[in-house]
């Protein structure tokens, strides 16, 4: 059973006589992905036509965007998927003719058991015409959706909004899987709901490997072709090899983060904003102070309580003033307002002694002269060529062997530990004792 093209000059009352039969099928829309084959007969075509059997030398048009498939007792046995006009007749092989979409001969031969009785049907026989085209506007929408967005450095859960288009590319697993043998049609509306909640369930994998690349979820609606591409991997399997359908195009018209996520990101660009620029830090701090100055006023308790919590407030602070952060923003190249003190109130900062933990620089003795925390214990060891102190026979950083040539010093009286063990000061920072001979160790 195949077919062979038509003579290109069979026209009128010639085409009418010559064919018992012809099948046709109008422009498929969207809405329909598969519709069976319609029978027009002449009114000179002497042929009584039997429902579900093709008649040898009839006529068979196919038009673009469709492919033809043959069904002889529920199996599909040829297809055709180049526009144009054939004449069908049962004494030939499959035709197979594939109208240049790659793999349709080659899926049709794990698609086809064909059963054969004589060359011609015994029992049923059909026609049905594949939608092939784009089928367009799949609307979706997903949410809480978990992403990790590079540019804030955290975690939000956003919300998403778009259209995708699909295609059928394998139209035999469509048939034998999805439509079968249906008496007139099969619309996508059969399919919208079970194809939708699958994009939403894959969505959400497919944003997450699209977040190890770096875009933050305000960029995703720019990358819609890598995302559709996830889709894909992740759906081949349940949509292209069980369904024979995929998406061919993927768009985003909305990415929202969720009202807590929203209320994070906008604290986070505040004090990036304050962080990075101190005059705005400034000009946050003095709005601040002007309105607890006003409370501070009109404090029930009185003005003096007010002002008293005032003042703790400021040393929670850590006590930088409006002052200290308008001479920061002097040195960054910014304008300090007329009227504000200038940089020579400011306090000048220590720079010596060691630094804690808590804040407090300039502490000269063993313990933090604010939170009393002890002096942090210096790296000793032996310095390595490539800059590493290490205390063992090998470097940590690049297992070059510690050096046997030069001298290491350790304080024989109280044990302290030079920071550069091969370089020590002249007297002991912690006894008083002089470094000599003796201070010299193989440790």
């Amino acid at each position: 059973m195949g077919f062979i093209k038509a003579a290109l000059n069979a026209v009128g009352g010639t085409l009418a006589d010559q064919y018992k039969e012809i099948f046709y099928c109008d422009a498929l829309t969207d809405e329909v992905l598969l519709r069976k084959g319609q029978r027009r007969n002449s009114a000179r075509n002497t042929n009584n036509a039997t429902d579900n059997v093709i008649t040898d030398g009839s006529v068979v048009i196919v038009n673009e965007g469709q492919c033809l498939v043959v069904v002889d007792n529920g199996k599909v046995i040829d297809f055709c998927a180049e526009a144009g006009k054939y004449i069908y007749q049962t004494g030939t092989s499959p035709s197979l003719l594939t109208g240049g979409f790659k793999g349709l001969a080659e899926s049709f031969k794990t698609v086809w058991e064909r059963t054969q009785s004589g060359g011609q049907s015994a029992v049923d026989q059909r026609l049905y015409y594949v939608n092939m085209l784009e089928i367009k506007d799949n609307k979706y929408g997903v949410g809480n959706v978990s992403y990790r967005d590079k540019e804030f450095n955290t975690t939000i859960t956003i919300k998403c909004f778009g259209v995708y288009s699909y295609k059928l590319q394998n139209p035999f697993i469509f048939y034998k899987q999805i439509a079968g043998n249906v008496s007139y049609e099969f619309k996508k509306s059969e399919l919208d709901e079970q194809l939708k909640a699958e994009i939403q369930d894959a969505l959400q994998p497919a944003l997450r490997k699209i977040a190890l690349s770096g875009y933050s979820y305000d960029e995703l609606p720019l990358y819609t072709t890598e995302i559709g591409t996830e889709l894909n991997n992740i759906l081949t399997e349940k949509w292209l090899e069980k369904r024979g359908i995929a998406i061919s195009s993927f768009a985003i018209s909305s990415v929202q983060p969720d009202e807590e996520s929203r209320k994070m990101l906008q604290k986070i660009q505040i004090s990036r904003a304050y962080g990075s620029d101190a005059a705005a830090g400034a000009g946050r701090m003095l709005d601040a102070q002007a309105s607890a100055f006003e409370n501070a006023a009109s404090n029930s308790a009185g003005a003096v309580h007010g002002f008293m919590g005032f003042g703790a407030m400021q040393n929670m602070a850590g006590g930088n003033t409006v002052s200290d952060l308008y001479t920061l923003a002097q040195q960054q190249g910014k304008q300090q307002p007329v009227g504000m003190p200038q940089s020579a109130t400011s306090v000048p900062q220590p720079t010596t002694g060691w630094t804690c933990s808590c804040g407090k620089i300039g502490n000269e003795g063993k313990f933090c002269d604010e939170c009393g925390a002890k002096k942090p214990e210096e790296v000793s060891g032996w310095k390595c060529s490539c800059g590493a102190i290490s205390k063992g026979k090998f470097c940590h950083e690049c297992g070059a062997k510690k050096p046997v040539d030069e001298p290491l010093y350790v304080c024989d009286k109280c044990g302290w530990e030079p920071t550069d063990p091969k370089n020590p000061p002249k007297f002991c920072p912690e006894c008083g004792d002089k470094f000599d001979e003796s201070d010299i160790t193989n440790k």
